[in-house]
């Protein structure tokens, strides 16, 4: 499964209102190390099939980002039923995203 790109209409939707835990990478084009996190984020969308992959454009979608009190990027946060559960920040390898994304699932 590829990673689903988020609008401030389909946030609720897709992410608050998964059965699934979901991930949301928010993220600017002009960031370099979202630029780097970007493969990353991609390559775990078709390899995890135990949480919905999302990425979120912070510059064309700033209600949302808003709302989560996004004020750096790149800013992962993993939500279950609903509600944030973890966030964090910053550039890491791939096996540490992964780590991370399970230790909050």
């Amino acid at each position: 499964m590829s990673e689903i790109n988020l609008t401030s209409q389909t946030f609720d939707q897709i992410v608050l209102q998964s059965d699934k835990p979901v991930f949301v990478d928010f993220w600017a084009p002009w960031c370099g190390p979202c630029r780097m996190m970007g493969p990353i984020v991609e390559e775990l969308a078709g390899e995890m099939d135990t949480v919905v992959i999302c990425k979120l454009n912070v510059d064309e979608e700033t209600e949302a980002a808003q709302r989560f009190s996004v004020l750096s990027i790149p800013t992962f946060m993993v939500f279950k039923g609903g509600q944030p559960v973890d966030q964090f920040s910053g550039a890491m390898s791939k096996e540490a995203l992964r780590e991370r994304i399970e230790k909050s699932i």
